[in-house]
């Protein structure tokens, strides 16, 4: 079984595997549909490792939002074609940096 660390440093890696993609900005997400398929699988990553900490993980940082990233998870999941872009490109933009800079804050910790 894997433990925290290993599941941050999952969502670590598909936060910047999305980066990669990202990088070009919002009309290279709306204009290709490969690169919406790409951020939408590792958003549900993102969802999946965070649902797969230990609750005393997620308790001790209750900064982290993550019920409502496990949320969206289960959204972008069961919606397939009701997926709303401006939100993908919103959790992009402002949402993943800083869940990026928790996440490492807490591997940090973890040492």
């Amino acid at each position: 079984m894997r433990d925290d660390r290993e599941r941050l440093l999952d969502l670590r890696e598909a936060i910047e595997r999305i980066e990669k993609y990202t990088a070009a900005g919002r009309s290279a997400l709306e204009r290709d549909e490969l690169i919406q398929t790409w951020v939408i699988y590792h958003l549900q990553i993102i969802g999946e490792a965070a649902r797969s900490l230990s609750p005393e993980l997620r308790d001790r940082y209750p900064d982290v939002p993550w019920s409502q990233i496990i949320g969206m998870r289960n959204i972008l999941a069961h919606r397939y074609f009701g997926i709303d872009v401006d939100i993908v490109w919103s959790a992009v933009e402002h949402d993943l940096p800083q869940l990026k800079n928790k996440v490492e804050l807490i591997l940090s910790e973890l040492k």
